[in-house]
Formats: structure tokens, sequence, C-alpha cells
């Protein structure tokens, strides 16, 4: 029986030819993609490719300047901006915390903001601090200064989902951290994702995180989105860039 298109569900995020300009510069080209609700997208490309430009269009940190971006079947255009990025975790690299709000209230903002009762923040901070590996006795009264590297992304990571957001975007969000450390914390964040099955755009140049975390791969390279693969259809991809990406990958293996 075919679907019929007006009670189909919607793909969580979708860019529908989507163009980002800066003067004459143009930074996406027709970018055309769609994130289905649960899945982890991981967004590949060298700095300059346009990945966190098109994160930023998802929550209308940048708007387009042609096509269209929608989020849960709506035009992030039709969307309350504010009700929108309440609506959408946001994990950026160094975690982006307040300096002098503590732990606790750095996850308990947005909940906050939305006005929960204190009681219920409380728990739902302790919640996500022990979910994320730090022990609320221990960390909640801290400040940002007084956590280690791993410490800090990972009170991103617990302020991103404090609200229960449906949508996560992830902009390197481990690219600063030692290579132990962000080994822990991806393996931490693989945990948390088939507990939460939330819909993750996430941004890497890293080949290797790629691979491990996400459940596709949409690669880009100048603008152009170049190939939207598995990870198994990416190690066998004879796209040019991408099969550079394998090479290389291959090489620091085997070095």
């Amino acid at each position: 029986m075919a679907t019929n298109p007006k009670t189909a569900i919607a793909p969580a995020i979708e860019f529908r030819d989507v163009e980002f300009r800066v003067g004459e510069h143009v930074i996406l080209k027709r970018f055309s993609l769609e994130v289905q609700r649960g899945e982890t997208l991981v967004l590949l490309g060298r700095s300059g490719s346009g990945k966190t430009t098109a994160l930023k269009l998802v929550n209308r940190l940048f708007e387009s300047t042609a096509g269209e971006v929608r989020v849960e079947g709506q035009s992030t255009l039709a969307w309350d901006p504010i009700r929108l990025r309440r609506h959408i975790g946001y994990v950026i690299q160094e975690a982006g915390l307040f300096p002098h709000f503590t732990v606790e209230r750095n996850v308990g903002l947005v909940p906050h903001l939305e006005n929960w009762e204190e009681t219920r923040v409380s728990e739902r901070v302790n919640e996500l601090l022990r979910l994320v590996g730090l022990e609320p006795a221990q960390f909640a009264r801290r400040y940002p200064s007084e956590l280690s590297g791993g410490q800090r992304q990972r009170v991103g990571v617990a302020r991103a989902l404090a609200a229960d957001p449906p949508i996560l975007l992830m902009d390197e969000p481990f690219g600063s951290l030692d290579l132990l450390t962000r080994a822990e914390i991806q393996q931490e964040f693989l945990a948390l994702q088939r507990k939460m099955h939330k819909t993750v755009l996430f941004v890497t140049h890293d080949i290797g995180e790629a691979l491990l975390l996400g459940n596709r791969i949409a690669l880009l390279e100048a603008g152009d989105l170049r190939g939207i693969y598995t990870p198994e259809e990416f190690l066998h991809s004879t796209e040019p860039i991408a099969a550079a990406y394998v090479s290389a990958l291959r090489v620091g293996i085997a070095s």
C-alpha cells in the first residue's frame, strides 16, 4: 500500500537545495540531505567544506540564501527561533560553558529558562551528571576552570540533553581532547545514543570518528555534497575524496 504523504513521518532534519553564500563566496551549493529520526548522521569534510555552516542553518544561527531547511517537517523560518533552539541540543568544541556558572547551573540553564520547578531541575541535573559519568556530589558545585577538558566536554553533553531535546547538533565536540580521553568519550557517546536514540547531526574532519559514530556519513568538499554512505559503503567508495580519506586512515593505522 502506498504511503499517504500527508501522514508520513517527516525526516527530523531536511535540507532542500540549500545554498549559503557570503557576498560572492558560496559556502554551500545546492545542498540536499535528509537526517532520519533517531540516527547519527556525520558531516565529514575538511576545514572550509561547509560542515559547520550546515549545522548552524538547522538552529537558525545562519539562514540560507536559497533553498529551505526543515526541522520535523516545518521550515526553520516558520519556527520561533527561541523555541527552535530550545528544541535542539547544541554541543561545541571546548563545551562552551559559562565560566562564572557552576556545573549545576550550566546544565540546568535551559530547564530554568523553561520555568521548570527547582526540584525538577535539580533532579534532572543530577540524573544527567550521573549519566555522563560525573558524580553530582563531587562535581555539581565546581566551576568549569576546576574541570579537566574531558570533564568539561561531559558537562557540555549533559547541558545539551537537559531539556530532553529530540535533536542534537554536535560540532567537533571531542576535537580538542587528547587521544585517550577522546576515545573514552566517543565510547560513552555511543552508549548514550543506544539508550536515548536522539537524532544527531555530528560534524567532524576525523574519518575514524565518522566511521565509529555515524550510522551514515555525508561527505562534503568545498561546499559540495560528494556522497552519503554507511560506514561500510564509505570504506569501499571509489569517489576520489572518500578514497583519499580511507587511504589516509590506512596509512595512519600502518604507522
